[in-house]
Order: C-alpha cells, then structure tokens, then sequence
C-alpha cells in the first residue's frame, strides 16, 4: 500500500470559483485521490482557502464588510460548493488560521539564519490621496511589454510578464483611482533567490514526473533569472511579520506577502487536519518523520505553475530541513469560454455555485474531466456540454443501466439468472475488457484524465455493442436461457461500470452500484485476473433494484436559457 499526499492550487478567498478553477486544480486532484483510494492505497488530499493579500482586503471592503468575517464567509461558501462537487477534501483548511500562520514565520525566520531573507530599502508608490504605501495588487496601470491597460502591479495578465508596481506606465490606486501618485522610500524583506537559482535548477532537472507544460514553465522562469522577491506588504491583514509573537521593529504594520504564506498553507492543512484528530502531519510532510516513503502530487493550472516549481521550493529547499517536496506536479492549461476568458463583471462563464442551481455536480465533473485542458486549453460551449452529457451520460451509460435492470424486472423476477453457458459474445466482450482496462488504469496512474475518460466511454460503448450482439430481449422469445446468459453479463457490466463511474461521477456510480447490490467492500479499481471472471462476478439470484433515471438529457430549451443567462459566444 503506498502512502500518497495530494494537494491542489488553493482557491482564491474573493468570490465563488469559476468551472475553469474547478477543472485545472480541485478536480483531477479529486478524480485521482479517489482512483488512488479505490486502487487501496493510503490517500491524504488537502485543501485550504488562501485568504490573505490584497485582493481579500479589497473584496471585503467593497461588500462593507470586516476582512475577517468576509473570510470566514467565504471559506463556508467554498467548503459548501466543494461538497456540492463531490469534492473528497480529507481536510480543507484556511491559510488565515494558526498554524499556517506559525509555520510562516518560522520559515522566515530559518530562511533568514541562512542568508536567504534580507531587509532592503525600496522604492514603493505612495498614494498621497489615499495616504498610504500601496501594495502590488493596489496598482494598476499599463504594462510597459505588452501595453494592456489593465495590468496590475505584480503581474499582467495579458501578457503573463511578472510586474513591479514601479514598471507600470500611467499608474492608478486600485482603491480610489487616484494618480496622484508619487515613489517613496520603503523597507521590506526580500528572498534572496538569486542565491539558490542553482539549486532550484539541479531540482527541477532531476523531476522526472512533472508534464512538458509543467517543467517548460520552470525553465522559463530560470533561463530568465531568478529575481530576489520582496516577501513582505504594508497590509493589515496577513501573517504578522513576527519572532514568537513579537514584531519585527521597523515592520509592525507589514505582513508577509501572500505569495510566501500561500503554499506553506498546504502544509498548515495538514497540522489542522492533524489537530482535528486527523493522524500525524509530520509523517506525511517531515522526510526525518517518515515522510521519505510518500509521494506527493501537485495539481495546479499554469498559472500557478511558477509559483509551485521556483518559489515554494526556494523556501522549502532553502530551509535545508528535511521538508517533503514535490514527485509529481501535474498542470493544466486553461478552460476557456467559447475561447475567451470567464468574466464575472462582462457575466459569462458559469461559476461553481451557478453550475450546481442549474445541474447535478455529477454532470459538470464528467464534462470537464472528459474535455480537460491537458495538452492545450480547452473551449467551453453550451453546444458541446450538451452533446457529450447526451451521449456519454444519458446514452450510453443510463440507458445501458436502465434497459438491462428494467427487463430484468419485467423478465427475470428482479433477480440475476444463473441459466446458460457463455459463448462467443461474452468472450468478445472480455477481450474487449483485457485490452481496456490495463489502457485504463495506466492513464488514470499517469494522470492522462482526458485519455482515461475516453476509455471509460469506450468500454460503456462496448457494454452496448455486446448488448445489441447478445440480444438478449429477442433470446428470450426462443431461449430464455440463451437471454439469461446476455442479462446476467449485462447485469456485471452494470457493475464494472459503476465501479469504473467512481473516481468520475461518485454520486451516479454509488447509485448504480447500489442498485445491483455490489457491497461496499467490492467496489475496488484492483480488476486481476481475466477479464471473463468479470462478467460473471456477481452472486446468481441476486435482487435487482432498477435505479431511477441516472441521467435526464439537456434539451435545446435549456440550452437557450442558460445562455441567455450565462453568456454564449463573445459575439451572441
């Protein structure tokens, strides 16, 4: 049994999250833990809510609201929808929370005794408006490289350049739109990842797990030059820049930049989870404490690839204690909407909480792990989400599930028939099963999410090949055992797809699995032996329950509604 640590990218505090942060972070590392658990292994899957920065205050501020009690609001939100996505978080924790917050500042302070943390004097933009220092995010303004007009202060998000406040061209304050602006003197903390520029590389060249779009992404950071970061903003909210609970002199009113506390909260999850009654953290973190026999695997969108493969290791690394670090680091590009970005101002793009009013969660997982943005991004349409649920979920899944439980009530007494020897089309359909299943298995352990789908749907679309061979409802006529032989094979393919639904769509596989009384401990992903034992796993005379309706199609109706509602084309 191997012992595996899965986080993903933590979602932003400010708002509900669209279907394109579902789909590049929470939900494959979802799909997989839940695969990972179903093979028999030992799973730790953590999350947190990453509240600090400027964009928490700013939220917080325009809905009239305390920071702290946003957060706590927030976070209930996200946790709620997390649950409404079937979303199997052992621990979903808060970066704002103590031990996040403890684990920080040590970090800082063990970063420092290296040479690794170093107080500078800057130059900062000063708000004579607003009367205060104003930090990355509350700048904006164009971007010198690319031009857009937009661009904030630490990044733009045209072009993807990282930004200094002070390279903007006809800077603004984020708070009032001021630009009555002026660049004072400032003294904060910068990590010195210059130093460890070497280090960093001979890391990253030695990961041989990580996807081309993760480690292009690394390299392109490092072939640029590191450049040493300032940790700290002169915020209010934040992790206090402080030893034991006393401040830093000179850094009383400055926190430390959310960027540098952000990915330590993974590990800040994990002492919440712990404390919770969870296990022990520091064997799934601390190499010294047992962690040397874990792998652990990263899901994050590109985005936040820089982040996870330079400047979280720089601090981890840096720290020469004996912190687990990253095996595999699994990216996604971008789930767009018709090809452009989701826009809660502009209203397009449909978001967590919006997809969960309109349809079961069960739906937009399967959509979204079907269609993931793996090799390149990926454009959402209404018109293709309609035509894969229709096909994969309401076709060839339900309606395989419903025609074989339904006449085995109408023909069989609701029991699965012991009668008739198989033949050819049973043998066809293993050999089916013999070649997908290993196919299946190896995609989902490489984390191909879209290829390991596309062999699910295969082997639903074989079930109903074998189906229309076997013809069982014609049999029946002539040789009800002749039928029986086709039901009962058809009834252990409801299983095998049921128990294959799982990592994908939870809520809809434990219905069908229920439905033909597979027990709880049978509904593993460990398929040894042939795949004809398969076909005849499940105990002769047992009660048959046809579930309700797995799946209701998506009319044309809807279709117009939602779009109307969430947004279509650019040009609709």
């Amino acid at each position: 049994m191997a012992r595996i640590l899965i986080t993903s990218a933590l979602p932003y505090i400010n708002g509900v999250k669209h279907l394109g942060n579902l789909a590049g972070s929470m939900l494959p590392a979802d799909v997989y833990a839940r695969f990972q658990r179903l093979r028999g292994h030992d799973v730790l899957y953590v999350c947190a809510t990453d509240e600090h920065g400027t964009p928490a205050e700013l939220a917080a501020d325009a809905a009239g609201m305390d920071v702290r009690a946003y957060c706590d609001e927030q976070h209930d939100i996200q946790k709620r929808s997390g649950e409404g996505f079937s979303l199997s978080y052992d621990y979903f924790g808060r970066t704002s929370n103590a031990p996040n917050i403890r684990l920080t500042q040590h970090f800082a302070d063990v970063l420092e005794a290296k040479g690794l943390i170093v107080e500078r004097v800057e130059e900062q933009v000063f708000s004579i408006d607003d009367d205060r220092f104003l930090p990355d995010r509350y700048v904006e303004g164009t971007c010198p490289h690319c031009g857009f007009e937009r661009a904030r202060g630490d990044q733009c998000d045209n072009c993807g350049r990282l930004l200094e406040p002070t390279d903007l061209k006809a800077p603004y304050s984020k708070i009032s739109g001021s630009k009555n602006l002026e660049v004072r003197e400032t003294k904060h903390l910068h990590l010195v990842q210059t130093k460890m520029e070497a280090r960093i590389r001979d890391w990253v060249d030695a990961a041989t797990e990580w996807p081309s779009l993760a480690k292009s992404i690394a390299y392109k950071w490092l072939d640029e030059g590191l450049r040493d970061r300032s940790i700290t903003r002169d915020l209010k909210w934040g992790v206090p820049v402080a030893h034991d609970g006393t401040p830093r002199p000179g850094f009383e009113t400055k926190v430390f930049y959310v960027w540098f506390d952000a990915p330590i909260g993974y590990i800040g999850a994990t002492v919440e989870w712990a404390e919770a009654g969870g296990g022990d953290w520091e064997s799934w973190w601390r190499t010294d404490k047992g962690a040397d026999d874990v792998t652990y695997v990263q899901f994050m969108g590109k985005d936040n690839v820089a982040f996870h493969t330079v400047s979280f290791p720089a601090t981890i690394l840096g720290s020469e204690e004996p912190w687990k670090t990253v095996d595999k680091l699994k990216a996604f590009n971008w789930l767009t909407w018709y090809g452009g970005k989701f826009s809660t101002s502009e209203k397009r793009g449909v978001f967590m909480d919006q997809a969960l009013d309109i349809l079961p969660g069960d739906y937009w997982r399967w959509y979204l792990t079907a269609n993931a943005p793996e090799g390149s991004d990926a454009a959402f349409t209404w018109e293709h989400f309609q035509g894969l649920i229709n096909s994969d979920l309401a076709n060839v899944l339900g309606n395989f599930v419903n025609r074989i439980t339904k006449y085995t009530a109408s023909k069989f007494d609701g029991q699965l028939p012991a009668a008739g020897t198989p033949g050819e089309n049973e043998a066809w359909m293993a050999a089916e099963l013999d070649q997908r299943l290993p196919a299946l298995v190896a995609n989902m352990e490489a984390m191909e999410f879209r290829k390991a789908a596309a062999e699910v749907r295969a082997i639903w679309a074989a079930g109903n090949e074998y189906l229309t061979k076997a013809e069982p409802w014609v049999k029946y006529k002539a040789d009800v055992d002749a039928a029986a032989v086709g039901v009962r094979t058809g009834l252990n393919l409801v299983a095998l797809f049921g128990i294959l639904a799982q990592p994908f769509i939870p809520v809809a596989a434990k219905k069908i699995l229920d439905a033909v009384g597979v027990p709880e401990d049978r509904r593993s992903w460990n398929f040894d032996g042939p795949a004809s034992d398969l076909l005849d796993a499940l105990p002769h005379g047992l009660a048959i329950t046809p579930p309700e309706v797995l799946f209701a199609k998506i009319e044309d109706a809807q279709l117009a509604e939602w779009s109307e509602r969430f947004g279509g084309a650019p040009d609709a």
